[in-house]
């Protein structure tokens, strides 16, 4: 697709939108999406690679980003990844490791995950919450222990400047306690991954271990072609994946040996892509779907609060939260089928008798599905699978149903 392609284009302070004709695709961020031609954005180690493949670059949180690649649609490679597989850059998001023998206890004071229960060499999904419950952000913390003992935090490019203030800060407070604690940003590491029902098989072929002990949300460190990478079994898709870390000077290489040694079952796949397919997977994103107003129990999330963790009540936000998972929350997240115009965040949300109960927080045709899927909070009286609601969208109201959710069944090696 050229840029002939692009028919309309929107940006303001909270939601930005690119719409494309020839895939009739939208996608929406209020993370600062845009159409960039301000070079002095951040760019990633592979930013020359995306333009040598025909990246189409915008700005996202406040890096330069592949959308799309060359001439494939977004839902074309949408459905690539759901058959083969694809290859994102995501070395936007901020990686740190946290040392030292107070690191769990640091770490449980600002998340809900249950840290010191996890197994060695596993990760989990879990927020930072503020003391009133809302989502500072989302991120994945895993126990590593091997040469070195450290936890490997992996969190949000939106969020990067906000969520290492916010860990630095605590550290500090922690050291004033006489607690042994630091943090190290890995600067000089990009991330990858590397999606789809034949990821492992492609990663097999570069790799000295044997990936089908590697389970969902297992994490290690291997040689790949000579260079000691961090691989986690993880992703942003619903499908079976990993995320690579490697050292910016072998990214290149590295992504160049996926996509030539695999005969096309590898692609290149951007933004457009990587945000409708967690949508089809029920994958929340930060600063859409949730955010500092936003609680565990409201998006749905109860389930990153370890059970230890709500019987110590020890994390940021706790009164509220465990209030709230007792007495149920007042509102909650909740997935919508629609047909017709497909709902967009911000569109209104309307119960049979008009009345305008809830937004859509995120929204898209499913390349997998054939019908519109959307994210939205209603008042938990209307949160039940099979209730009928309304969207308005550009003026026209469409009948909606709601649904569980993944809307598509996800595929982890588990």
């Amino acid at each position: 697709m050229n840029k002939s392609s692009f028919i309309f284009f929107q940006f303001n302070k909270c939601v930005q939108n690119v719409i494309w004709k020839k895939d009739l695709y939208f996608l929406s961020s209020k993370r600062n999406l845009h159409l960039s031609k301000n070079l002095e954005q951040q760019k990633t180690a592979l930013y020359d690679f995306h333009v040598n493949n025909d990246g189409k670059m915008v700005e996202f949180a406040n890096y330069l980003m592949p959308v799309q690649f060359g001439k494939v649609g977004i839902a074309a490679s949408h459905k690539h990844v759901r058959s083969q597989c694809g290859l994102f850059d995501v070395s936007h998001m901020l990686q740190t490791k946290i040392y030292g023998k107070d690191r769990v206890k640091f770490i449980e004071s600002l998340i809900v995950a249950d840290i010191e229960g996890l197994k060695n060499n596993t990760g989990t999904l879990s927020l930072f919450t503020n003391e009133n419950g809302g989502i500072i952000d989302d991120l994945i913390c895993s126990k590593v222990n091997n040469n070195q003992e450290y936890l490997y935090v992996v969190s949000n490019a939106g969020c990067r400047e906000k969520d290492l203030k916010h860990m630095e800060n605590n550290i500090k407070k922690f050291k004033s306690m006489k607690k042994d604690v630091d943090i190290e940003v890995l600067e000089d590491y990009g991330l990858v991954a590397l999606q789809g029902p034949k990821a492992s098989s492609v990663l097999k072929k570069i790799s000295n271990y044997d990936l089908d002990k590697l389970y969902f949300m297992n994490t290690i460190e291997i040689e790949l072609l000579g260079v000691t990478c961090r691989v986690t079994r993880c992703g942003y898709t619903g499908e079976d994946g990993f995320e690579i870390s490697v050292p910016n000077e072998k990214i290149t290489e590295l992504c160049q040996n996926l996509l030539g040694s695999s005969d096309g079952v590898v692609q290149l796949a951007g933004l457009g892509a990587r945000d409708s397919l967690r949508l089809e997977a029920g994958l929340c994103l930060y600063g859409n779907d949730i955010d500092e107003q936003t609680t565990p129990i409201e998006a749905m999330l109860a389930w990153t609060i370890g059970k230890r963790r709500r019987e110590s009540a020890d994390f940021p936000g706790a009164e509220i939260i465990l209030r709230q998972l007792k007495e149920k929350p007042s509102r909650k997240r909740i997935g919508l089928i629609s047909e017709g115009p497909p709902p967009r965040s911000a569109c209104q949300v309307l119960s049979k008798n008009n009345s305008v109960i809830g937004e859509v927080t995120s929204g898209c045709p499913s390349p997998s599905l054939g019908k519109n899927i959307a994210m939205a909070y209603v008042p938990s009286n209307f949160s039940k699978p099979g209730t009928e609601l309304f969207v308005k969208v550009r003026n026209k109201v469409v009948p909606a149903t709601v649904t569980k959710m993944p809307f598509v069944k996800c595929n982890y090696h588990s």
